[in-house]
């Protein structure tokens, strides 16, 4: 049988590197139905599901694939879960390594936590490296029908001079691209969206994490493992290290810390880094020689701390929205569901037959955002308060790693892994309390 050419103005699916390919007519090339800016993880999951619908998405991100990202590289059962819910295959044959749940090491104790067992969520996570995982999203994407280009920065909104909606956008080099919808999923600095006045907000929690590679003969484990005892001098610091073991003879080890720490901004992160290691074993392997990447750091931006999640046109997700987890800095399953959210969203927009009718499904964005997340995100803000103070964070510490039954549910709480209906009394007890607490 032979091989058919596709039909004219089918998506060109090999990966673009350029902002003009010369083989695609200009006019599909300046203009989609939706422009995702960014190709992490959440604009990856906006770009698949709304190629899967149908309609013509653009994905422009800056860097070329592959790329590296500061990452711990562990993914929970919540984002397996919206992994596979986007077909994404996670075969252990295709490099993804497999773990049963979180090692916790702090107060003098030591505890090992399964993933809870669940209907609503697996009961494993899995490790990758953030230098391909990005990659493997994108093309997912691009095979669903997305169009990527890669090597392209976004300048700049192109707004429309009436109404001051956003139409589009300018990269460097003056190029525009027009789309009826724009997708911020640009990161935590989001120059898209401070170019349209939506800046960081004060009152959110802010984290910090840097990590780097290590060769380890720790890199084979069943468990990620976290260590909570992060010392400036005499003080607990409210944040944790971390030691995942890559399957690939290396480990990923790093520390993320919260802005509720006295002195945060003026803290050494590296010269921490390099303290924290040095209390562990030497036949562990993380000195100085066996390192093998640079020592990289990021911000976390947590609790919704850029809003609102949607205006004249433009919608953000993942970190570009401030989607982070507070309570353990956990921001890959937010960006993809937040991605899930934006396509489902824009799709039922955009078949609405007028402007108005469009306008008021996209209004409800923001307001699905703060029913999955807002109340969760609440208490977020409180825990981070609380662990921000060095005698709470010790007495907590102290006495409830050495409690299996205060560290199943403080596992469940944290990783916002519960039966979505149902499920036990500590099941519950956290949807009800997230229910009930005002939305962040």
């Amino acid at each position: 049988m032979t091989e058919q050419a596709p039909p004219a103005g089918t998506p060109d699916l090999a990966p673009q590197h350029e902002p003009v390919g010369a083989a695609r007519p200009r006019a599909l090339q300046d203009s989609a139905d939706v422009i995702v800016v960014g190709a992490g993880p959440a604009g990856s999951a906006v770009a698949y599901y709304l190629a899967t619908t149908g309609l013509d998405v653009l994905v422009l991100e800056k860097s070329t694939f592959p790329r590296e990202k500061v990452c711990g590289d562990g993914l929970t059962p919540r984002a397996v879960k919206a992994l596979t819910g986007m077909g994404v295959s996670i075969a252990e044959r295709d490099g993804w390594l497999r773990n049963k749940g979180l090692r916790i090491i702090g107060g003098g104790g030591r505890i090992e936590l399964d993933w809870p067992d669940l209907s609503s969520y697996p009961g494993y996570g899995l490790v990758r490296t953030r230098t391909d995982f990005d990659q493997i999203l994108a093309r997912h994407a691009q095979k669903a029908g997305a169009r990527l280009l890669e090597g392209v920065t976004v300048t700049g909104p192109v707004l429309d001079d009436r109404t001051g909606r956003i139409t589009g956008v300018t990269v460097k080099g003056g190029q525009q691209f027009r789309a009826r919808l724009v997708v911020a999923a640009d990161g935590n600095s989001s120059r898209l969206s401070v170019a349209m006045g939506l800046h960081k907000r004060d009152d959110r929690p802010l984290g910090v994490a840097v990590r780097t590679y290590y060769t380890s003969p720790r890199h084979n484990d069943d468990y990620l493992e976290a260590w909570l005892d992060l010392w400036d001098g005499d003080s607990l610091l409210p944040g944790y290290g971390w030691i995942f073991g890559m399957g690939d003879g290396t480990s990923n080890v790093g520390l993320g810390l919260l802005n509720t720490s006295k002195g945060f901004g003026e803290i050494d992160y590296r010269d921490l880094l390099r303290k924290w290691l040095a209390t562990m074993p030497a036949e562990w392997g993380f000195a100085e020689e066996n390192r093998t990447q640079p020592v990289r750091g990021a911000a976390l931006p947590m609790g919704f701390n850029r809003t609102p999640h949607y205006t004249r046109g433009l919608l953000l997700a993942g970190d570009a929205g401030g989607l982070v987890n507070p309570f353990n800095g956990e921001g890959i399953a937010y960006a993809l569901e937040s991605g899930e959210l934006a396509a489902r969203v824009i799709t039922q927009a955009l078949a609405r037959p007028t402007a108005t009718g469009c306008e008021r499904v996209l209004q409800t964005y923001p307001r699905q955002l703060k029913e999955a997340y807002g109340g969760y995100y609440t208490l977020g803000r409180v825990f981070v308060e609380l662990i921000g103070k060095p005698s709470f964070m010790q007495f907590a510490t102290r006495h409830g790693v050495k409690r299996p039954y205060i560290m199943r549910f403080t596992m469940k709480l944290l990783g916002n892994l519960t039966e979505t209906r149902g499920g036990d009394a500590v099941d519950r007890l956290i949807n009800a309390v997230s229910k009930m607490t005002p939305a962040a």
